[in-house]
């Protein structure tokens, strides 16, 4: 029999029937068991706060770090169909990333990955040097972050890359010089320069690579351990969580918020309460309503999220009998329509998966989108008939093993990572990491001015938001993000 203090029975008896029944299951919900939620309840440990829980909708921790099996039996490897890179990992006497610190601890197999020193380069005719203009395209991918940082010195407003690419004088018009720009910009960005800010994708780039700039350094480390790269997610999560701690397979489905507290109804129904939620829930999860959120976000939040863009990035792998490509890492293809299929990589390389016949390509954007809705018949076929055009004096022969990721049309996701546009500004985002209610907070890698679109980003939200929910529970002062009410032009619009 339960045995209550007199204490907790004279403070119970001012309670009714049903506020007894609804008393707080935990302090913490985490929502979502990617890095950010991860490393969140990470701090909240070390804080000295383990009355928390994470619900995860998927079977294991990992977000959008997932890997899959791939290939014929005998010959099948462990891929990454989400994030795949440490990128910039550390400068010496300079900063570390905090995935690379993670990879270190935990022993994580990876590969330097050479994306700019070892590449071919083809177009729909077959093999064709075009470095010279590839070489050009990383100059002035650089000109175009020189120049955003003047405007922001200057103070002038926010222009969409495709125009600062146009200021510099870079205006690609063949297929070569536009497949050179896609490599350098939306194969990172995965938004076009039209979509994509001109300033922010900058800050992107300097943050994260360049030494000058606090950047981590220009190396790009490949995952190719067999235990995949979620691996040091999971094996950190060990370190400290316990199985009481978290819970996988919930889907939530309803956010109840209020300045008392906030409620959680998942899918089965289960309704879970708590001082505080940190929702760390994919942009493209807000932006599609599939979680509903009672009463609706303020008309500020609102606009923040639908405001930035969450990007699609897809790799589409196939399996041959034999290697028939290039001896490079990387491959680049100029079709006459811009972002068709255009980057290539080879991981049955020396460095990676030798003798794996694993080759992969990526699409992007509104592309990834069109691919998408195709059947995998149709996908595998313009695929081939790309690489037919690659190498027209070889017999290519059909794959053993095809398979590529819906990230978009993932409910769980529904993209890959964010991307700021130009149209958003310094107040949206602000907006979009604040919380509502002091009880109602947000954290991943979108909510990250620096490095959104980064995993690091994702670390450092998750253990920026979660400092500061803990300083709310010890009562050292619940300062949150202030929001913007109305983000407004510095002039009005004359007409």
């Amino acid at each position: 029999m339960l045995r209550l203090s007199s204490a907790l029975l004279s403070c119970l008896c001012f309670l009714s029937l049903s506020e007894i029944a609804t008393a707080k299951n935990t302090t913490v919900l985490i929502l979502g068991g990617g890095v950010a939620g991860v490393i969140a309840a990470r701090t909240l440990h070390e804080q000295g706060i383990d009355d928390f829980k994470i619900i995860e909708a998927r079977h294991e921790l990992g977000g959008r770090l997932q890997s899959f099996k791939f290939g014929v039996s005998g010959n099948e490897h462990l891929l990454e169909l989400g994030a795949n890179w440490v990128q910039g990992t550390e400068t010496p006497d300079g900063p570390k990333n905090p995935i690379w610190s993670l990879v270190q601890k935990h022993g994580l197999k990876t590969q330097e990955n050479d994306w700019t020193g070892s590449i071919t380069t083809y177009d729909n005719t077959g093999p064709v040097d075009y470095l010279d203009l590839f070489d050009s395209s990383i100059d002035a991918f650089t000109n175009v972050t020189i120049a955003a940082g003047a405007r922001v010195d200057k103070k002038l407003v926010d222009l969409s890359t495709r125009t600062g690419y146009s200021l510099i004088g870079t205006k690609p018009k063949t297929a070569h010089a536009m497949a050179c720009e896609y490599y350098q910009l939306d194969w990172e960005t995965a938004g076009t320069p039209e979509e994509s800010s001109m300033i922010t994708t900058s800050w992107a780039a300097n943050f994260t690579y360049d030494p000058d700039f606090g950047g981590f350094g220009d190396d790009n480390a490949m995952s190719i351990d067999p235990r995949g790269f979620k691996s040091v997610l999971q094996a950190e999560a060990a370190t400290f969580l316990k199985p009481s701690q978290l819970m996988l397979n919930s889907t939530v489905k309803n956010i109840t918020y209020s300045a008392s507290g906030v409620e959680v109804t998942l899918k089965t129904g289960e309704k879970l309460s708590a001082d505080y939620i940190l929702s760390t829930f994919s942009l493209g999860v807000l932006q599609n309503d599939d979680v509903r959120f009672h009463p609706t976000l303020p008309d500020w939040k609102l606009e923040a999220v639908h405001g930035m863009t969450l990007e699609t990035y897809t790799k589409i792998f196939l399996q041959f009998p034999r290697k028939f490509w290039f001896d490079t890492e990387m491959g680049l293809y100029a079709d006459p329509e811009r972002g068709r299929y255009p980057v290539w990589q080879s991981l049955d390389h020396k460095n990676f998966f030798p003798g794996s016949g694993i080759f992969f390509v990526t699409v992007t954007g509104d592309y990834s989108v069109r691919v998408e809705a195709l059947p995998d018949s149709q996908v595998q076929e313009e695929v081939m008939g790309v690489i037919r055009s690659m190498f027209p004096n070889i017999t290519v022969p059909e794959p053993v093993a095809f398979h590529f990721p819906r990230w978009h049309t993932d409910p769980l996701f529904r993209g890959s990572y964010s991307n700021w546009p130009p149209s958003f500004f310094s107040g949206h985002h602000q907006n979009l990491r604040a919380p509502v209610e002091e009880r109602l907070w947000f954290a991943g890698e979108a909510t990250s001015k620096k490095y959104f679109g980064f995993l690091h980003g994702a670390y450092f939200e998750g253990q920026d938001v979660a400092l500061a929910i803990a300083k709310c529970i010890h009562g050292k002062g619940c300062v949150r993000p202030s929001h913007v009410e109305e983000v407004t032009n510095a002039r009005p619009y004359d007409i």
